[in-house]
């Protein structure tokens, strides 16, 4: 899979029927280009098929087998002691260190549920990921980065507030489906997350440029993306983004601001010259 292609589609459609584990190999070759795509889904293949002969009975059943297989005998869990390591965003290192963050343990039980004969998706709770299996009307929430435990409305209200600090109101939609470009927005941005916060500007810079292919109208990673650039050694390459989000509409509130950074990075290029 070419992000380069993918991205934009799902830019024009965040529905695309695109393979989200596929997705987000493709995204972590950015990090590891030698990494095999094929391989990697190979292993997603047979864990699907090691599991779809026990996934018998009713739906609740069947969502215990699940979480069970993963949680317990493959030992895939939650990354808590090094929530910013920037490998529980990486897919191949997910599926390597059996650990990660709410989305990318998501996309584990996403994977290899669907490729076992489960309707199985990501819910994006405020603060906190989750998955939810669907079969007609009946559905069922668990949390794969504490275990695959079940979780009632009630139970996400509750998460909710402990993690995020703010009041839940359970509709219909907050508890939907999350489409499969959204999913590999929030992947990004976790990863923008955490290059700016250990200062590694030119990985968040490729980071952005990602976000950029998948969120075009999103001025904010323009200016973003210029601030890290230049904050990476590149003012050259700053110049562009910095205007083209100083020069979009409406005017921005943090245009001075910005202008500052737009005139160092000509400043730099000309001291080059």
């Amino acid at each position: 899979m070419n992000l380069d292609t993918a991205l934009p589609l799902l830019a024009q459609n965040p529905a695309a029927p695109l393979d989200l584990a596929e997705l987000a190999l493709a995204v972590a070759r950015d990090e590891y280009p030698y990494l095999d795509l094929d391989d990697e889904l190979a292993e997603l293949s047979d864990w699907a098929f090691e599991l779809r002969p026990r996934l018998r009975g009713r739906l609740a059943s069947r969502v215990e087998t699940l979480c069970r297989f993963l949680f317990h005998d493959l030992g895939f869990h939650g990354n808590q002691k090094d929530y910013y390591d920037p490998r529980n965003s990486f897919f191949n290192e997910v599926l390597a260190r059996r650990t990660g963050l709410p989305i990318s343990l998501s996309i584990v039980a996403i994977a290899v549920g669907s490729r076992a004969g489960l309707n199985v998706v990501g819910v994006g709770l405020p603060g906190h990921f989750v998955a939810k299996a669907i079969e007609n009307d009946e559905e069922i929430l668990f949390d794969p980065f504490h275990g695959g435990r079940r979780l009632s409305v009630e139970d996400c209200v509750a998460l909710v507030e402990r993690i995020a600090g703010v009041a839940f109101i359970p509709t219909v939609e907050a508890l939907a489906e999350v489409q499969v470009g959204l999913m590999i927005q929030r992947m990004l941005n976790n990863l923008k997350v955490v290059y700016l916060r250990q200062r590694d500007f030119p990985r968040a810079a490729r980071t952005i440029s990602r976000l950029i292919q998948l969120c075009p109208h999103d001025r904010s990673q323009r200016r973003d993306q210029g601030a890290a650039l230049l904050q990476a050694g590149r003012p050259g390459q700053a110049i562009d983004p910095l205007r083209m989000y100083l020069e979009s509409q409406p005017p921005p509130q943090d245009a001075l601001v910005i202008q500052e950074l737009l005139d160092q990075a000509k400043s730099e290029v000309a001291r080059w010259n």
